[in-house]
């Protein structure tokens, strides 16, 4: 891998150097900013290919994905307290629970050896494979709102755990509320992996602080979904840093 451009807190841009960069210069690179006493940071990982599809004809983003991507998909669940996801793309990705692999397990020191997957879920239903036991894994959480049914509020407790659901908005998930209810957990980094409705809707909170978006170098035509789906929404991102490997373009925006 090597930097192409990178952006610092004061306002100067760094051109790119030819130097490879190793995990440690990754880890760094991708590091969350340092967090003042109840502060959250949410960041997004996304992927695309060069012509805007977020997923291949199967309808799921690995299908699109390379391994420069899957290690950044790594690294950046190693920096994270909690991976917010939308029930249905945790369906269709076939979600397990987290678990931290070499060579990022040294960033957990001090914190739960994986983190907590929050799956959304207005119908109340846990994903399958998320609701099952899985050894030396994150916890699972359900974010879910006054008007799930009963039923499967109580069933998600049974299976996840009795403090293990956030009841946050009343016909739809309050996404602001949910994630101020992560951080009364101590779950303030947060890194949401979807899908696009979700996306959309936490950029129309005003809660987005971060995308990482992965470019993958082809065109795939036909007719996939974006990033983000749903009623318009209007956020301003400014690049802070691109990383090209092998043909694949990593880059970092944020709020200004």
């Amino acid at each position: 891998m090597r930097v192409l451009l990178s952006h610092d807190d004061l306002g100067r841009w760094s051109p790119g150097h030819d130097a490879v960069m190793d995990s440690e210069a990754l880890a760094l690179a991708y590091a969350y900013p340092q967090l003042s006493p109840g502060k959250i940071w949410v960041r997004a990982n996304f992927i695309s290919t060069l012509d805007g599809a977020a997923a291949g004809d199967d309808g799921r983003s690995g299908s699109i994905n390379t391994g420069t991507d899957r290690e950044v998909f790594g690294l950046l669940r190693a920096l994270s307290d909690v991976v917010l996801i939308g029930a249905g793309t945790a369906r269709t990705e076939g979600y397990r629970r987290a678990v931290v692999q070499a060579p990022w397990l040294h960033l957990r020191q001090g914190r739960p050896a994986h983190p907590t997957i929050a799956v959304v879920s207005r119908s109340g239903d846990v994903p399958l494979r998320l609701s099952q036991a899985r050894d030396d894994s994150g916890e699972v959480l359900l974010v879910a709102c006054e008007r799930t049914a009963a039923e499967a509020i109580d069933r998600a407790r049974n299976t996840l755990g009795e403090d293990h659901v956030i009841v946050a908005g009343d016909a739809n998930v309050d996404l602001p509320a949910a994630l101020d209810a992560l951080a009364v957990r101590g779950l303030r980094r947060i890194l949401c992996e979807g899908g696009p409705h979700l996306m959309r809707d936490l950029t129309a909170s005003g809660r987005l602080d971060e995308l990482c978006l992965t470019i993958a170098p082809a065109l795939v035509a036909g007719d996939h979904p974006r990033i983000t789906a749903g009623a318009p929404v209007n956020a301003n991102l400014f690049p802070r840093l691109l990383i090209e490997s092998q043909g694949t373009i990593l880059g970092r925006w944020s709020r200004s």
